[in-house]
């Protein structure tokens, strides 16, 4: 495994971390105990320390996997997760970004997490005017103080949203948390000469483009009604199906797997700290952790 340094948190993290929202049941499956216990080990044995969840991934029910999974080697692992939204059903949510309620939530993730610290804590996709509350930041940050939160990051909802990260130092967010992907390189414009500006470590969810730079799909591909990609326009999904096919065929070596490669085109970007894939099992860990072999050495936040 290769490690960075993500920005001015100081924290050292895996160039490839796990991503967790499939544990919250709305990928097309669910999720028992000794499932995550497994992924979890195995991410762990191939150096992976970089976990990332939310409050609404389940209502809490991601954390809580991870908390009994993680809860005997807490001090080997970075753990992000997020606040902003109340879980009630399957893609149902509802914003939550008062303050009072805000540290509810924190409560309520250490509870599920199994600790008494979060390393990354994270505003998640909310709007504007819910990032402009002062007083938000003032009560994070005495949470910090008090050592319930390491640092804080922001998780911007558009990968555009230029006026999140622009004023991430001055709320003491050391991190951004954006989507990118050869699939969408919006952030190439804005967000990412802003997050090097700052010194901003970036965690770049959704690398392989929810599964499509895997090279796994064909035009027409259908998902459960239970999966989130269900939810997409069936023509827009085609039309980046298609376009993942030529990039397979026009950009990716032969013989190298594809979303080995995808990972590895996100992390070349000097403003990318590390990739947060989800990974459904053992399997697929073993594959995105493959891809450090293609990731070369001089990146600016190499540890």
């Amino acid at each position: 495994m290769k490690y960075r340094v993500l920005g001015q948190t100081g924290l050292k993290v895996s160039v490839v971390g796990v991503g967790t929202w499939q544990f919250g049941g709305e990928w097309g499956r669910s999720y028992e105990r000794q499932e995550v216990n497994a992924i979890l080990g195995k991410a762990k044995e191939l150096g992976i320390n970089l976990i990332d969840t939310a409050e609404c991934y389940g209502d809490h029910l991601s954390e809580s996997l991870i908390g009994e999974a993680i809860q005997g080697n807490r001090l080997d692992w970075i753990v992000a997760t997020k606040f902003g939204h109340h879980f009630h059903r399957h893609f149902d949510r509802t914003d939550v970004f008062e303050p009072k309620d805000v540290i509810h939530q924190l409560e309520l993730s250490l509870k599920s997490l199994k600790t008494d610290y979060i390393d990354l804590y994270q505003f998640h996709s909310g709007p504007d005017a819910a990032f402009d509350q002062e007083e938000l930041w003032n009560v994070l940050s005495r949470q910090v103080q008090a050592g319930k939160i390491r640092h804080l990051g922001i998780s911007i909802g558009s990968n555009e949203n230029i006026h999140q990260t622009s004023q991430a130092t001055k709320v003491k967010a050391g991190a951004i948390q954006v989507v990118y992907n050869r699939l969408d390189r919006k952030p190439e414009k804005e967000v990412f000469p802003s997050c090097i500006e700052q010194n901003l470590g970036v965690l770049a969810r959704v690398p392989l483009a929810s599964g499509l730079l895997s090279g796994k799909y064909k035009p027409g591909a259908k998902f459960a009604s239970d999966d989130v990609r269900s939810r997409r326009d069936a023509d827009q999904l085609d039309r980046q199906i298609q376009e993942a096919e030529a990039i397979r065929n026009d950009e990716v070596p032969q013989g190298t797997d594809m979303a080995a490669w995808a990972l590895a085109w996100c992390l070349k970007h000097p403003a990318v700290t590390s990739v947060i894939p989800g990974c459904k099992d053992v399997a697929q860990v073993e594959a995105n952790a493959a891809a450090v072999e293609l990731v070369e050495a001089g990146h600016r936040q190499d540890a």
